[in-house]
């Protein structure tokens, strides 16, 4: 176990956390919400530090991120926990992953300079933080992520968002891209889903807006949760008017059969889907892109000046028209980061 850096000392040998809003006040030999960070006579240790659970190279658009390096490799890693609950998890094997402290005890210590020779020996282009809530394991994150800047690797986050400010600000050195999952624009939803909570997630989007890190959206749409037209219409109004209409925003389909608890909610149809998409088109956003539906000409990427083909994307395979991010047509920028 690696003593955690981000909690603060408390009254009877309890323990508060500072990674996430959920702000953890940890009683003795009890872990927090996340279940990855434990509490031993006051001082807050992390469970999960140098022990991944998944490990895999993955392209960069399976994050999804379609404006980042595009058609390049990512080294992509994930431990056990979540401080999110969120009923329609697709991974839940492993953030909802309870004992951790016994689980960890089969997997074996892999430390941040071997994460990075990995990635460079897979000619990978960035590290990616993913599968689960990064939030929880920042540590380790943050000590792979400095490794990876010498050695001139990205690091890239696939996040909820729900990290703490003094969290992001000891990241974003070191961030050079993240995708957060604007689940909702409801806050009920977030409540009673995820448990969370809204505002924090889009006070931190905004928060990474300003400070220049590459930012793209996921929204997985949930039919009879998120799938109705008031929801879209916040969700890219948000995305255009707080953040900016060059943001790209990923929509995805929902699937039951692999979630955690929502089995018997029906699979989203694409008209959903298209609904979503026409809508965050007409909100002024640049670069609308639907998901889980392999093919779709909507992966692709236009020019949103002149409308020509930059990038065709079909499945995780890319061809690309542009010349290094610029229109090959109009010479108009398509935002990208190489």
């Amino acid at each position: 176990m690696e003593e955690a850096k981000f909690y603060q000392p408390a009254k009877l040998n309890k323990a508060q956390c500072r990674l996430c809003h959920h702000a953890c006040l940890i009683n003795n030999n009890l872990v927090g919400i996340c279940q990855a960070r434990k509490n031993i006579n006051g001082r807050l240790y992390s469970l999960v530090y140098g022990y991944p659970v998944a490990l895999n190279v993955d392209p960069i658009e399976k994050k999804p991120f379609f404006h980042f390096q595009p058609g390049t490799m990512t080294y992509s890693l994930g431990t056990l926990g979540c401080n999110f609950q969120c009923a329609n998890c697709q991974n839940w094997d492993i953030s909802q992953a309870i004992t951790i402290e016994r689980k960890i005890s089969q997997l074996e210590y892999i430390a941040p300079e071997k994460i990075v020779h990995e990635a460079m020996d897979n000619n990978c282009s960035s590290i990616a933080y993913t599968y689960n809530e990064p939030t929880i394991y920042t540590e380790y994150a943050l000590a792979i992520m400095k490794i990876a800047h010498r050695h001139n690797l990205k690091n890239v986050w696939v996040s909820n968002g729900y990290m703490s400010r003094e969290c992001l600000d000891a990241i974003i050195p070191y961030l050079d891209a993240i995708n957060i999952d604007l689940k909702s624009m409801s806050a009920d939803f977030y409540e009673e889903n995820c448990h969370g909570q809204l505002q924090p997630v889009l006070n931190n989007l905004k928060l990474l807006r300003q400070k220049s890190v590459h930012l793209e959206i996921t929204s997985l749409i949930i039919q009879t949760l998120t799938d109705d037209i008031e929801n879209f219409e916040r969700l890219a109004g948000f995305i255009a008017n707080e953040l900016d209409c060059d943001t790209p925003w990923h929509i995805s389909c929902f699937s039951p059969e692999i979630s955690w608890q929502l089995k018997k909610i029906r699979a989203t149809d694409a008209a959903t889907i298209y609904q979503a998409y026409e809508i965050g088109k007409s909100a002024g956003l640049k670069y609308v892109y639907v998901g889980n539906l392999p093919g779709d000409q909507k992966e692709n990427t236009y020019c949103p000046a002149c409308g020509q083909l930059a990038i065709r994307r079909l499945g995780y395979q890319i061809e690309r028209f542009d010349k290094k991010g610029y229109c090959s047509y109009c010479d108009k920028s398509l935002d990208i980061v190489e």
